[in-house]
């Protein structure tokens, strides 16, 4: 399975309307796409970022399916007053304890690894990180997408609540460090965000 992340950095006072524009009008329309199994918006309030993500049964129905939903991303980057930009992803692995539900938020993590170490990194990750990972406070769920020929890849780990989140910051950077230096790769980036809507159908992948 696949996915696009669409990623605007806009005004933090335009969210709220953002998210509204999504359900009213971005969210049916992927829906009735052939081949979409759904979308999630993360946002975070103070900087004004908005990430959607839309997930595909196959990089053709993606590729068919996205550009028929081009209106729609480009009402909500107006709306935030910000620049979209776009990338795709392999779903490498997802696994669900439970259903968030409302006030949940979402750590993401950016990581590289060479190319060639693409395949070893997903698979630390589903046997090695994912079972630590899924004894967090408040864990919901965790997913990994992956694009292997750049040997770029996000990690996103869903909790209970915003608190869960922050009483677990000690213990995911432990895990990040074994996770890079076991897949000798470098952490990039480290957010923290509001699930702001949780539409995403993916089945289990681990």
């Amino acid at each position: 399975m696949y996915a696009r992340s669409t990623t605007i950095e806009g005004r933090p006072g335009a969210i709220d309307d953002a998210v509204a524009a999504v359900r009213e009008h971005l969210l049916p329309a992927a829906l009735d796409t052939d081949g979409c199994v759904g979308l999630s918006v993360l946002v975070d309030r103070a900087s004004g970022c908005c990430v959607l993500t839309s997930a595909w049964r196959d990089a053709g129905t993606l590729h068919a399916g996205e550009a028929g939903l081009a209106t729609h991303h480009d009402q909500v980057a107006a709306i935030l007053h910000g620049q979209p930009e776009d990338e795709e992803w392999e779903i490498a692995a997802v696994h669900r304890d439970h259903a968030s539900g409302p006030g949940a938020c979402v750590r993401t993590v950016r990581v590289h690894v060479e190319p060639d170490a693409a395949d070893h990194a997903v698979d630390l990750y589903r046997t090695v990180l994912l079972p630590q990972i899924q004894e967090f406070e408040g864990f919901c769920s965790a997913s990994l997408l992956v694009d292997r020929p750049s040997g770029s890849a996000v990690s996103s780990v869903t909790f209970d609540s915003r608190g869960a989140m922050r009483h677990t910051r000690s213990l995911a950077a432990v895990v990040r460090e074994e996770g890079s230096r076991e897949a000798s790769g470098e952490v990039l980036d480290v957010a923290e965000f509001e699930l702001a809507l949780a539409h995403l159908r993916v089945p289990e992948l681990v």
